[in-house]
């Protein structure tokens, strides 16, 4: 197995030294000897990559005084070697704990030199612009070590920041800026040979500063400004008439000074994109992984994006209340954007000008014919006005060949940042965090995130915002990963920008930058690093946090610190635990925090900038958003009585009282979103409830668009709780079609005034599930070792008494038939100190049954009776 980045980063030892710089001073490090990552210098900071899956960790900083480039391995000596741009005509030696040693070469020319690599014979070859190149003998055994040997001319100038050996023909390669040709220079005699543009970077426009070539020949290219690696298959076996395999490979930190060095004969971990097993270690399986993108059969990363009209409420508990309201009036409503009616947004004169009187707009931040998109529509979510601490809003959706490929969603605030973004909250909600990392805009690093969401699409997401200093005079722009990183109480122009390209992502953002520059301008620039250590995705399941987490940093352990909500109606309850990582890249860990609502949390090493999430489950409201209608109490509590069946648990009670002459509901989200479960497994629902007269129950299914078409059901509620198992065949809609549940968003019950007049109601609902009654065998039930019951009368045509061995508050009968059909399941409450129930059959035919009674402590028995 190939070892992967973090048994590296048990290796190396950050130093923070500084050194003099003279001639032949013996290095105090040890060598690389090939070790299995890439090394990636910008200015004097070096980060450690695993190829494998483009993270990346700083391993060490201001390793030296002078920047340093032109970085490469020597397989000679196993060392790094580059260029040091201060003091003048220097290289640096560097060991495996970035100790360094510097040697002066007078021969050498005065300026820069960011172009080099290491021959298999310990040559160093190296340049700057233009065709002149020069060689340095870095044998520790030849009588010229650290001499100039040679000041040679390639056979054409070529623009072009680094190139590498191939250890497989022994030949230097490299991309060109602008062109994106494949190049190949035989180091014997300078001849440079076209092999023809990678067809991966068509179209693009960037500088390609650190490339790496692993033992088999694939060559690896890193973009400075997006940090995205894209990867040539078998580049020795090109002849610049043949077909150029290439695809997107994975997604590391950008720079504008950016410099790559690794051992050429070292392997890099491939995920095989087609047998179901992650073959590289990233936790990424098949067309999941980036590295498989446009590859095999996996599709190219180009799937529709969300809009901006569903942006803009991924994280926050204060606000969950209202969010669920937002969420519920969409859902009843039957709410969805349509994007072939929107208004379409188009460039006009004074586009990239600054507003007259200074009187901008959100509208003037829009990017528009940067991206080659067809067209712009408006998609502005003005709902968040209502509910957010957003004063204004504007968003817009890019389409192109019909379909999404980009949105931009700006807000302004006047009292801190906007408090929600995209890569808090996502990942606990079933999208997953494929990567973080940083895209370079302006020579400023800013945080790129990668999102693949529930649906299966994929996102490229960048956030920033802007606020006037000096008077207003002047726009400072503030990126963090963490919002209480960003002034409190300022006004902020917030913008979250997704697009299904990184290449995109990057044009916008940059657009965005020069729009601001029109209005004010940017002098401040703010912005701090991605986490380290992440948390890929998470589930909340019955009590526990399930989360699988990333560690780039190779840390041993993370702090987890968290504010709980048990409901929707409690107060926050601090927790903290520590989760053991051990170093390794990829950990499964499960936290026990018990039955909840929301949670948000933080995860950190206390090393690099911590990881922010929030969780919320499906949330219960209120609709009392007739005017007549006035809540008087409403409390949500927990369950006390878990069942430990495969039923579906509808976590938490509800108790609502309220005055209406219309009516009053209570509604009850699947998931946090609003978003629809298929609940075709279940066959039942069961409620334990009290109240005042009818409770209607209502399904709210994404596919019906009329609210009085959605399938419903009444049940007559008492001032005592009664346990009611409803059958879902008796929900039924005016449509007269049969019920299937296989997009459900919503549990809505409502109860009515009847006559028009002011009535008091109150429900009151516990143990909310949906039951399996379905068909299963009759040795599944393990009757032999359950205690035998007997019920009375027997045989029986309406109801019998079951006589119960051991006092019971209440008991669940489940009743099988000889086909061993699982026909009836009731909740029923005992009478006569515990020890009787009785149990009403429903319209089963006469026949004999099998019975199972479960009572409080979960203990089984065993009847039979005659129905006749």
């Amino acid at each position: 197995m190939i070892p992967k980045l973090y048994f590296l980063r048990c290796q190396v030892l950050v130093l923070v030294c500084f050194f003099s710089f003279f001639q032949n001073i013996s290095a105090q490090g040890v060598p690389f000897n090939c070790d299995y990552s890439a090394y990636l210098f910008q200015f004097n900071d070096v980060y450690a990559i695993d190829l494998a899956s483009g993270s990346s960790f700083l391993a060490a900083t201001d390793i030296t005084p002078g920047n340093i480039n032109a970085t490469a391995y020597n397989p000679v000596d196993g060392y790094i070697w580059g260029y040091l741009s201060s003091p003048s005509k220097s290289i640096v030696r560097i060991g495996q704990d970035f100790s360094t040693t510097t040697f002066t070469i007078n021969a050498l020319p005065t300026g820069n030199k960011y172009v080099g690599d290491i021959s298999a014979t310990g040559v160093y070859y190296f340049k700057a612009g233009g065709s002149t190149y020069y060689t340095v003998d870095l044998d520790p055994n030849s009588a010229t070590y650290t001499e100039l040997t040679a000041t040679a001319t390639l056979s054409q100038s070529i623009s072009v920041h680094d190139w590498a050996f191939n250890a497989v023909d022994g030949n230097l390669y490299s991309v060109e800026k602008g062109t994106n040709i494949l190049y190949r220079i035989n180091p014997a005699n300078g001849v440079v040979l076209s092999l023809g543009e990678v067809p991966i970077l068509s179209g693009l426009n960037y500088t390609y500063g650190a490339v790496y070539f692993d033992a088999s020949g694939r060559f690896y290219v890193s973009a400075n400004q997006t940090g995205t690696i894209y990867m040539i298959q078998s580049v020795q076996d090109l002849t610049g008439s043949n077909a150029m395999s290439s695809n997107l490979f994975a997604f590391g930190p950008s720079s504008s000074s950016n410099d790559g060095a690794r051992c050429p004969t070292a392997p890099v971990a491939q995920e095989i994109c087609d047998n179901g097993i992650d073959d590289d270690g990233d936790g990424l399986i098949d067309c999941q992984d980036p590295s498989c993108s446009g590859y095999g059969s996996c599709d190219t990363i180009v799937p529709p994006t969300s809009g901006a009209s569903d942006g803009g409420l991924e994280s926050n508990n204060r606000l969950s209340d209202v969010i669920a309201k937002r969420n519920y009036n969409r859902v009843k409503t039957n709410y969805s954007f349509e994007r072939d009616l929107a208004e379409l947004v188009e460039k006009s004169s004074n586009y990239g000008h600054r507003a007259s009187a200074n009187n901008f707009a959100l509208q003037d931040f829009i990017p528009l014919d940067v991206i080659d998109e067809d067209y712009v529509v408006d998609s502005t979510p003005l709902d968040l006005l209502d509910i957010t601490n957003a004063t204004a809003v504007y968003g817009v959706d890019y389409i192109k060949n019909n379909i999404p490929i980009a949105s931009i969603l700006t807000l302004k605030t006047e009292n801190g940042v906007y408090e929600h973004t995209k890569y808090i909250c996502d990942r606990l909600l079933g999208a997953e965090l494929l990567s973080v990392s940083t895209i370079e805009i302006n020579g400023y690093h800013f945080i790129k995130s990668l999102i693949k969401n529930i649906d299966g699409t994929v996102e490229f997401v960048l956030s920033l915002s802007a606020k006037e200093i000096n008077g207003d005079t002047e726009f400072a722009v503030e990126s963090h990963w963490n919002l209480d990183q960003y002034e409190a109480n300022a006004t902020f122009y917030n913008f979250q920008v997704w697009s299904n390209s990184v290449d995109d992502l990057y044009q916008l953002g940059l657009e965005v930058l020069v729009l601001l520059e029109a209005q004010r301008p940017v002098t401040n620039y703010n912005t701090s690093a991605p986490p380290a250590v992440f948390v890929r995705k998470g589930s909340y399941v019955n009590g526990t946090l399930e989360l699988q987490i990333v560690n780039t940093n190779a840390s041993d352990s993370v702090v987890f610190d968290a504010g709980i909500r048990t409901t929707e109606t409690s107060q926050i309850e601090d927790m903290d635990t520590t989760i053991a990582l051990n170093g390794v890249y990829l950990t499964d860990a499960i936290i026990d925090t018990g039955y909840l609502f929301d949670i948000g949390f933080r995860i950190g090493d206390g090393i690099a900038v911590p990881d922010d999430l929030f969780l919320s489950d499906g949330p219960w409201g209120v609709d009392d958003f007739q005017d007549d209608t006035t809540v008087q109490a409403y409390e949500v509590n927990v369950n006390t009585n878990i069942s430990e069946t495969e039923d579906r648990l509808i976590e938490r009670n509800i108790h609502l009282v309220g005055t209406t002459s219309s009516y009053i509901g209570a509604y009850r989200a699947l998931t946090p979103r609003f978003q629809a479960v298929d609940l075709t497994n279940f066959n039942t629902f069961e409620v334990r409830a009290k109240g005042t007269g009818n409770l209607e129950i209502a399904f709210v299914k994404e596919s019906i668009d009329v609210w009085e078409d959605q399938y419903k059901t009444t049940i007559a509620l008492t001032d005592t709780f009664k346990d009611f198992i409803v059958g879902l065949n008796s929900f039924t809609s005016p449509n007269g079609s049969a019920m299937v549940l296989d997009d459900v968003v919503t549990i809505v019950f409502t109860m009515i005034s009847e006559d028009g007049t002011v009535q008091t109601k109150e429900m009151d609902l516990q143990d909310i599930y949906f039951g399996t009654a379905g068909i299963l065998a009759v040795d599944s039930f393990d009757l032999t070792n359950q205690t035998a019951i007997v019920n009375y009368p027997n045989p029986f045509s309406g109801s019998t008494i079951i006589k119960l061995v051991q006092e019971s508050v209440r008991t669940k009968v489940t009743v099988v038939d000889m086909l061993g059909r699982v026909v009836d399941r009731q909740l029923l409450q005992t009478h006569q100190g515990g020890l009787l129930v009785r149990y009403q059959a429903p319209n089963l035919q006469q026949g004999i049954y099998s019975y199972i009674l479960t009572d409080d402590a979960s203990k089984q028995y065993n009847g039979r009776f005659i129905i006749r």
